[in-house]
């Protein structure tokens, strides 16, 4: 945006400021995670610029850390678990997460607020105490060590998510919509699926690709529900670090950034769709 030309001299000097600190504050975030991905290149197991790769030789550069990983038994056990516990708790997650929205929509739902701030609760808990508590119960119901209780662990973490941009989809909401719909005689059932479900589709997408991310990138929950038989991708790079340091923990670290990238594209471009059948946009 530039700048009026009746802007004072302050007026000025902050604008050129704000920018400047702006910058500072993107760098700050995204310097950790840009760096790591020409270091995924590297031709030996380092995790430092060698002076080959600061003068773009060739031979400092390298696809053998991605190799490793499309190689590795271990990597593909680790990739296939996280995928397999992300969708299946994603779909409780959702399934959870929008019928709680749904009734906290409803004018005469009573104490809102506080069921609200319930179902919002592991969201502000710290993860550690979270843990602790599930590895506890689910010791006493049989569910430790099961990739029943891992799912279900990960469900619980992300319905916050669903819960809150499901609810603010639901903000805009018309409801003379479904009034219209039951005076014209269709069902409750029939009204749900063909008037309520597409105008908060995108709210509900965008719910659970957090609660997708949240159960793909979480690894406290899972170290203590799980055992090595729910072994995940962050659980293979954390124990990684700890054991044995191998870039290809960078080769997957570029991976996944990746992967973040998409998704976090995918929920802007619903964002903008919700905005444009909200006529918002």
């Amino acid at each position: 945006m530039a700048i009026p030309s009746h802007a004072t001299t302050g007026e000025r000097i902050w604008h050129y400021t704000y920018r400047i600190i702006c910058g500072l504050i993107f760098f700050f975030l995204i310097a950790p995670i840009v760096v790591v991905i020409p270091l995924s290149f590297n031709s030996v197991p380092f995790f430092t610029f060698t002076p080959e790769m600061l003068s773009l030789d060739p031979a400092g550069y390298s696809t053998k850390w991605y190799e490793e990983f499309f190689s590795s038994r271990n990597w593909r056990g680790a990739v296939l678990n996280s995928f397999k516990l992300a969708f299946f708790s994603t779909i409780i997650a959702t399934t959870l997460g929008t019928i709680a929205a749904l009734g906290l929509s409803k004018a005469e739902m009573p104490a809102k607020t506080l069921i609200m701030g319930i179902l919002i609760s592991p969201m502000v808990v710290p993860i550690i105490i979270a843990a602790a508590g599930m590895f506890f119960f689910y010791s006493d119901v049989g569910l430790a060590s099961t990739s029943v209780g891992v799912i279900l662990a990960h469900a619980a973490l992300g319905t916050p998510f669903v819960v809150i941009t499901v609810t603010a989809t639901l903000v805009g909401f018309d409801h003379s919509l479904t009034r219209a719909a039951a005076t014209l005689g269709s069902s409750p059932t029939h009204t749900f699926f063909k008037i309520i479900v597409p105008l908060i589709l995108p709210g509900v997408i965008s719910g659970a690709l957090f609660a997708f991310v949240t159960s793909f990138d979480e690894v406290v929950v899972v170290r203590f529900v799980g055992s090595y038989q729910q072994r995940t991708i962050p659980w293979a790079m954390f124990s990684g670090l700890r054991e044995q340091i191998s870039p290809t923990i960078l080769a997957v670290a570029t991976l996944l950034v990746i992967l973040s990238i998409l998704m976090l594209t995918t929920v802007e471009l619903l964002r903008r769709r919700s905005d444009r059948i909200r006529g918002l946009a």
